[in-house]
């Protein structure tokens, strides 16, 4: 059985769920409304990552290794790098708002 999250959690979670869907967006589907469940199954590995002190270079390599070995892509390491800065400043921002 799953466990509920409490109301910060629940935020960080659409918040990372959104970043990566309509920012990351490594393949180019955010404008399709019938592919906006592409990159869910990569949402509880980030927001894992974020709640357990993940850095930046962390974030950034789980995006680039998601990118490389499950989507055969290159790796835009710079992009990766202003994605997990991102979801960084997202989290510190709703940390304080639930402070």
């Amino acid at each position: 059985m799953g466990q509920k999250l409490s109301p910060a959690d629940l935020a960080l979670y659409r918040a990372v769920d959104e970043i990566l869907h309509y920012v990351w967006d490594p393949i180019g589907i955010s404008d399709t409304p019938e592919m906006r469940d592409e990159y869910h199954g990569y949402v509880p590995q980030v927001f894992g990552l974020l709640r357990n002190g993940g850095d930046e270079e962390a974030i950034a390599s789980y995006l680039g290794k998601v990118v490389s070995e499950r989507m055969g892509l290159s790796i835009n390491a710079e992009h990766d790098k202003k994605i997990a800065r991102l979801l960084l400043d997202w989290k510190e921002f709703l940390d304080d708002q639930h402070a």
